[in-house]
């Protein structure tokens, strides 16, 4: 018996691939370029912070919390506008106020003031752009297959934050350790994201649909349940700030790669989200989101309570990229479906501001941990956390 391969016959992830539509990629190559500029500052900014400004926890837990906090109070507002308008004029407003938000930092200097002001116009501009964002991908995306358009645009997202990390090593070495340089190299790349998108990224077709009321919108029990799950899912999860800077403070990882960290995460990320994108369309995408927050909470536990060595540093950031991969998507496509078209961005604007919210207290309060019983207390109390938070998850998404 002799079996023929046809060679125009792809292969079935080659063949889901080729269903995500041109718009998702666009989007994805945006963000990509756009994660390089990101990550370059934030995988020098928090030793940046502690070191040459001499920052205590509970100021460092501050200024993460900042972060978060600009965009909770950012994302409806822009959600809104892009429901009422167009969803592309509203995602290149905050890709521009972000790329504008690097020279601030640069400009700062050693100024905490201006240097936090800095950081909460950067992420006003993803608060911004994250919901109209994630509405073109909605929108883009075949019925059934917004989890894999999610999970290839996350996965491109990824690529981004892989190259960052190191695009800020290299500048570093290439400089003497000069974080400045860092700063003016994350500008050009933002910009050149910001043409990317003016270039390629196509609005949604039509006439933009009449936007109900909001309290039309407010009135949506859905939705509310989305808000409910990310806000409590969200208050205790441990941020990436607070992870790296811990791992490094171990002991096992030398100062000088610190800028290196986030590398592990991503590359976990870049290989798991598709595959977990399409997997969620198929079990159900809670399942992968509680999945996701599981892993986080024994990445958490791991750092805790594991000596100090390099197959710590391994396992966390495993388990940590297994949690982004399983969550950040998961979330949106998960949420995208429930929600009305003429109101799915400020929708999804919401579930994020949620979540937004609850990070901005869960930063505060692991600054606070760590300042009054030190950084294992810290962790042990948001693994707890987290996990109840799941069992109450699973129950409220049944």
């Amino acid at each position: 018996m002799y079996i023929t391969l046809r060679r125009d016959t792809p292969a079935p992830g080659r063949r889901a691939l080729s269903a995500v539509p041109a718009n998702v990629i666009a989007l994805g190559a945006v963000s990509l370029v756009t994660d390089v500029s990101s990550e370059m500052v934030t995988a020098v900014l928090p030793l940046y912070l502690a070191l040459t400004l001499g920052l205590t926890p509970l100021q460092l837990g501050f200024v993460d919390a900042l972060s978060f906090g600009a965009t909770a109070l950012l994302r409806p507002a822009g959600a809104r506008v892009a429901d009422r308008w167009r969803h592309k004029p509203v995602a290149a407003a905050g890709y521009a106020l972000s790329a504008l938000a690097k020279l601030g930092v640069l400009a700062a200097g050693a100024a905490l003031g201006p240097l936090a002001a800095a950081i909460v116009a950067d992420r006003t501009g993803k608060g911004l752009r994250t919901a109209p964002r994630d509405a073109l991908i909605a929108a883009s995306a075949p019925a059934g297959g917004e989890g894999l358009a999610f999970g290839v645009h996350r996965a491109m997202d990824t690529v981004g934050a892989l190259l960052g990390p190191l695009a800020a090593f290299a500048v570093l070495a290439a400089t003497g350790g000069t974080y400045r340089a860092v700063f003016v190299v994350s500008f050009c790349v933002a910009a050149f994201g910001v043409v990317l998108l003016a270039l390629y990224v196509r609005d949604r077709p039509g006439p933009t649909p009449p936007a109900p009321p909001l309290r039309t919108v407010l009135r949506d029990r859905r939705l509310w349940r989305m808000c409910a799950v990310a806000a409590g899912l969200g208050a205790f999860t441990m941020s990436d700030f607070f992870v790296y800077l811990l791992l490094q403070r171990s002991g096992a990882v030398p100062l000088r790669y610190f800028p290196l960290l986030p590398l592990g995460t991503a590359a976990v990320y870049l290989l798991l989200a598709v595959p977990l994108g399409r997997l969620a369309d198929r079990v159900g995408r809670a399942r992968v989101l509680l999945g996701g927050h599981l892993a986080l909470v024994a990445a958490t536990l791991l750092l805790a309570g594991t000596p100090a060595a390099a197959p710590m540093v391994v396992g966390v950031l495993l388990l940590h990229g297994l949690f982004y991969a399983s969550t950040d998507g998961v979330l949106m496509a998960l949420a995208g479906p429930l929600l009305r078209d003429s109101s799915r961005t400020t929708g999804l604007a919401m579930v994020q501001t949620a979540q937004a919210a609850a990070r901005f207290v869960s930063s505060l309060a692991a600054g606070a941990l760590w300042a009054a019983w030190g950084p294992r207390a810290a962790l042990l109390v948001m693994a707890a956390g987290l996990l109840a938070a799941v069992l109450a998850a699973a129950r409220g998404l049944r």
